[in-house]
């Protein structure tokens, strides 16, 4: 099942050309339009995924498998030793396109991007307790799934 005017579906459909890296029948790799750095490449599940927790075990299997296989020759080609690998899951994580996609950026020393904990300009004080406390609520949730 495909989403309704979902861009990343369209490509899924062949109705918007992309630049392919590789595909199987549950996942596509391609360069991203709108690039952050030389070879920044998106990964999608071919079926319509609102978020992470949504997929199928088949299609988060794919997306990884080849976030794995893709992820080298992605750095090779661009000369970087490194990339930042990020998914944004849901709107508040700052997902712009409602489909799960998985972000491959190259990185370089000097680029101007900074780590994960670069973007959060304020971050709570959260205490012992209160680590704990959370810990015990996802715990508690796992179970129950």
């Amino acid at each position: 099942m495909l989403g309704e005017n979902c861009i990343f579906c369209e490509i899924v459909n062949g109705n918007i050309s992309a630049r392919i890296i590789s595909q199987d029948d549950n996942a596509i790799a391609f360069l991203d339009a709108f690039p952050l750095s030389a070879g920044h490449t998106l990964i999608i599940p071919k079926k319509h995924y609102f978020k992470i927790q949504d997929m199928s075990r088949e299609h988060s299997s794919a997306i990884f498998g080849m976030l794995r296989t893709v992820t080298a020759p992605i750095e090779e080609a661009s000369g970087a030793k490194a990339s930042t690998i990020a998914i944004h899951n849901g709107i508040e994580a700052g997902q712009e396109i409602s489909h799960v996609h998985i972000h491959i950026i190259p990185r370089i020393s000097g680029d101007g991007a900074g780590p994960v904990h670069s973007m959060f300009k304020t971050r709570p004080t959260v205490s012992s307790d209160k680590m704990d406390s959370m810990l015990d609520r996802i715990k508690k949730r796992l179970q129950l799934s």
